[in-house]
């Protein structure tokens, strides 16, 4: 399909995601009236993930909370749905998708949105004290494991990114003795840099748990010796007990499902700068790796952002009734949030390890502060915790490529 989608065509979108369901409302807002296919891995209708680390993880929520269209909502949109069945194979010339159980899809056009699966550590696929959060189910065992452990137990977090701070706040607010194991010599290295990590590793100290850095974990055994979960061991003989793990070492981007489709696969979808990927196919959410500029420089990129998935599956629905040539470019402002430790961190925009920062706002006592990174004079990202409001006012500097000088005219 190298022109507009026919609004009485067809569309099968693979991933029951956040970007998936953004993008099949859309299609439906901007009337297309023909059929929505939703092929989702899951057995649960579209959820939020970001609360399933935070209010679901703390006990503050229930599941259904994270509901972002029930069954009631599909029929309203007219989307049929094809749910607790994963994607085997496509066919991206045909746009026919194949499932699980041999059955297949024929539409007029596919939207990839099939997300990003969690790293395993080898061998620990069949010890039930391991775990890791990314979904429903996992959100629901890990609680649950959680709520089920003596006070003062041993709570061993593999990974300090904001997911495994976020499980860790949660373990240490419920009263247990928390280990946090990162490789890196700060957590979050890559993302906000040395200086700004720095100030976020006070944060995790001032909370009670005691956080390791620059080590290697070499693997985990099972349970013994009093160990509910198991042993971590690390590099040098070393193994720290542990009554609950919890995994968060990354995720990788769901496409095993596409090799051979004829599709361009490195870390990612490759999509070109209208989010499609091929003649009627579009990559949208944390599969897709698109096109980024800023700083005056332009990359490819996967963003894991719930921001950007909204913003993915909006656009590529317009980008299909658009057609190629008519498509407008994606453009949009990156943002994340997240909640630890008594604090919320936001960040608006791609801020890197090598940038330039400043502090606009400087700590106070309660360790809050604003930090503008930058890069050859062009503003690149900005971090706050807890300045919601000061970060926000630097939105429309990053839409369109602000300064540094533009950033003084910013009050704060």
């Amino acid at each position: 399909m190298s022109t507009a989608l026919d609004r009485q065509g067809s569309v099968t979108i693979v991933g029951a995601s956040l970007a998936g369901i953004r993008c099949a409302e859309t299609l439906r807002r901007e009337g297309f009236a023909g059929r929505i296919t939703l092929v989702g891995e899951e057995t649960h209708v579209p959820y939020d993930r970001p609360p399933l680390s935070k209010q679901v993880l703390s006990g503050a929520w229930e599941l259904d909370r994270v509901v972002l269209a029930d069954h009631d909502k599909m029929n309203e949109l007219n989307i049929t749905t094809r749910l607790g069945v994963r994607a085997t194979s496509l066919d991206a010339q045909s746009r026919r998708v194949t499932l699980a159980d041999d059955s297949t899809i024929d539409a007029d056009a596919v939207v990839i949105a099939t997300g990003a699966a969690l790293r395993r550590l080898p061998g620990t696929e069949s010890l039930p004290g391991v775990h890791g959060l990314r979904t429903w189910d996992d959100a629901l065992g890990l609680r649950s494991a959680l709520e089920a452990l003596a006070p003062e137990s041993r709570v061993v977090l593999v990974g300090a990114g904001f997911i495994g701070q976020e499980v860790a706040t949660a373990a240490v607010a419920a009263g247990h003795k928390v280990t946090i194991l990162e490789g890196l010599s700060v957590p979050l290295l890559p993302i906000v840099g040395e200086h700004v990590a720095s100030f976020l590793v006070e944060m995790i100290e001032n909370s009670g748990a005691t956080l390791r850095t620059g080590v290697t974990v070499t693997g985990i055994e099972g349970p013994r010796d009093g160990a509910l979960a198991g042993w971590v061991g690390l590099e040098g003989n070393e193994s720290i007990p542990a009554d609950l793990i919890v995994v968060g070492i990354g995720v990788t981007p769901s496409t095993q499902w596409l090799e051979g489709s004829g599709l361009t696969l490195e870390n990612g979808v490759v999509t070109d700068r209208h989010l499609f990927a091929g003649p009627g196919v579009v990559a949208i959410g944390d599969v897709a790796r698109f096109h980024w500029s800023d700083a005056g420089h332009n990359e490819l990129v996967r963003i894991e952002h719930w921001q950007m998935a909204v913003d993915h599956g909006v656009h590529a629905a317009k980008s299909l009734l658009a057609g190629p040539s008519d498509a407008e470019t994606f453009a949009a402002v990156p943002y994340f949030w997240s909640d630890q430790w008594g604090k919320k961190i936001q960040v608006l925009g791609h801020p890197g390890a090598s940038d330039d920062v400043v502090l606009a706002l400087p700590r106070d006592e309660e360790g809050r502060f604003l930090a503008l990174f930058h890069q050859d004079g062009f503003i690149t990202g900005v971090l706050g915790v807890s300045k919601p409001r000061q970060l926000m006012a630097f939105r429309g500097l990053l839409a369109t490529g602000g300064t540094m000088d533009d950033a003084k005219d910013i009050a704060l």
